[in-house]
């Protein structure tokens, strides 16, 4: 990954999150990290594809996001790759949040993570989950575009 624009490092996408759901906000936020979290990050050794987001106890949590442990510490002072971590958001925004997951059944779906400045942080889109006939419309709507994109590179 590691793209650079306006002090944005990117460092992992979920790319198949936008296939399996219709993002229909998407939010900023902190994420609570150990220090060995933060160099295996640096390292690019994270996979989002299996994490969701949840409201507890009226805090944010990020679930099931696997960091892989840090190689150059020993197993004392390494991370669980699978921990339950505290998203960073503001009261108002949890509160907002609170009532679209409970009441309207959306998902929070982790869209990407990555480094603005120095700070670590998880854009979270706020989904619903796609019936097989959307995914099939998506990937037609995919074909359809890239079709163009070709015809008109050719005239």
């Amino acid at each position: 990954m590691g793209e650079k624009s306006n002090g944005i490092k990117v460092i992992a996408d979920n790319r198949q999150a936008r296939y399996l759901y219709e993002i229909l906000e998407t939010y900023e936020a902190g994420i609570e990290l150990v220090g060995t979290e933060v160099k295996s990050i640096r390292a690019g050794r994270i996979n989002l594809r299996d994490g969701y987001g949840l409201i507890r106890n009226s805090e944010a949590v990020l679930i099931n996001v696997h960091i892989s442990p840090y190689e150059a510490s020993s197993q004392y002072f390494n991370h669980d790759p699978r921990r339950t971590r505290k998203l960073l958001l503001k009261r108002k925004e949890i509160n907002k949040l609170i009532g679209k997951v409970e009441k309207d059944g959306l998902t929070l779906v982790p869209l990407k993570m990555y480094f603005k400045g120095s700070w670590v942080k998880v854009l979270l889109g706020l989904g619903r989950g796609k019936k097989l006939h959307d995914k099939r419309e998506s990937i037609k709507q995919r074909d359809d575009k890239r079709d163009m994109q070709r015809a008109m590179k050719r005239y």
